[in-house]
């Protein structure tokens, strides 16, 4: 059988957990957590690296950060995870959902002005597959209607657009190292600060509320309870595991470079039959093969392909059902214009197998399996 995902294991990540279990520190914010977030900030090129339990714990950061209250709007996709809107949600905002871009299935841009009013707070790119969204103009409607950005990059480590690391380009942004992603802690994730004026407020909002960091900074002599804030710090144990990550992440990034372009190359050729559409990465963004997706005909077809590559072994899966589809997002949103794309293209989308160390033999094995499914 050949899975869909297998989280990603360079064979360093034992020996840095026990360390951490050596060391007497195995709680949140020791030297794992500090080598961590220091690498991420220098990669990045971002003003402050806070790493957190989980990317919907970060996006929960952002939106206390960005001071919603009950009854602001939130623009975003609905072809997303449950977290970036959960995270608003959870503060009482109203979420307005717009339509996709068929190439991308990031939203789009153009829909964006359109869909914001005197209630509207914060734009959410959500950067699908690590491929960025339309970021330059994003910024221009945000600064127009002073409006917060928060790039929900779950998927877009060691993406760029233009240059800039994803989720350096908003107000926040926000990562995942769950165990699907390319670097993985099991459960966790990082909020990237682009502003300077923000970290006190961040640090406070992740240590319960606390001046904490600042005590152990030596800037007061003890701490207490200054604002409402919650736990967002991680374990040692699970930090240890991605540091192992970090310090191999050229090396992960090629590998799946080398499958993401392997499995493009070889579905080519039914893509220019007509038969499927492959991934479309826009000149002005660098992606990191976070994962390899083909659209099918139409939900019938993809359902079928599924089942086929199940009957031979492979795993492959469906994505997102868009949100504003769903029982909750009725309840806490609204879908702005028209659903052009974002149902029918997300009834097409097909995920392959892709993880670090993928096989060359197995991705041979799925695209033949493919191939003959369409008799091509």
């Amino acid at each position: 059988m050949i899975s869909f995902n297998v989280p990603p294991m360079v064979g360093t990540e034992l020996d840095y957990i026990t360390q951490a279990v050596h060391n007497h520190k195995i709680s949140g914010d020791g030297e794992f957590t500090k080598k961590a977030s220091q690498w991420l900030k220098e990669k990045t090129k971002t003003e402050k690296v806070l790493l957190t339990t989980s990317c919907t714990h970060a996006l929960e950061m952002a939106a206390l950060l960005c001071h919603i209250q009950p009854g602001d709007e939130v623009i975003m996709p609905s072809f997303t995870f449950v977290s970036t809107a959960d995270a608003f949600a959870l503060r009482g905002a109203k979420i307005v959902f717009v339509d996709i871009r068929p190439d991308t299935m990031n939203i789009d841009e153009n829909l964006i002005e359109a869909a914001v009013t005197e209630r509207t707070k914060v734009i959410v790119p959500v950067h699908y597959a690590g491929v960025s969204c339309e970021m330059d103009t994003i910024m221009k409607i945000a600064s127009k209607y002073h409006l917060k950005v928060v790039e929900d990059a779950a998927q877009g480590m060691m993406s760029s657009y233009k240059g800039k690391a994803l989720g350096t380009i908003g107000d926040y942004g926000c990562y995942s190292f769950h165990e699907t992603k390319n670097y993985s802690m099991g459960e966790g994730g990082a909020l990237l600060l682009s502003k300077p004026e923000d970290i006190e407020e961040a640090e406070i909002i992740r240590e319960k509320g606390t001046n904490r960091s600042k005590f152990f900074r030596g800037q007061v002599d003890k701490y207490t309870w200054v604002a409402a804030g919650s736990s967002y710090l991680p374990s040692e144990i699970n930090v240890a595991y991605l540091w192992a990550q970090l310090l191999e992440a050229e090396k992960i990034n090629e590998n799946r470079m080398q499958s993401w372009n392997r499995y493009y190359q070889s579905l080519l050729p039914l893509s220019q039959a007509g038969l499927i559409e492959l991934p479309v990465v826009p000149k002005d963004c660098i992606h990191n093969a976070h994962m390899f997706y083909l659209k099918a005909k139409d939900l019938e077809e993809r359902d079928a392909l599924i089942r086929y590559l199940k009957e031979n072994g492979i795993i492959a899966v469906f994505h997102y059902i868009p949100l504003h589809t769903s029982s909750a997002g009725k309840q806490y949103g609204r879908f702005y214009g028209e659903d052009v794309y974002t149902t029918k293209e997300s009834e097409r989308l097909l995920r392959l197998p892709m993880y670090y160390g993928l096989k060359e033999e197995d991705q041979n094995k799925v695209v033949n399996t493919i191939k003959k499914f369409y008799h091509f």
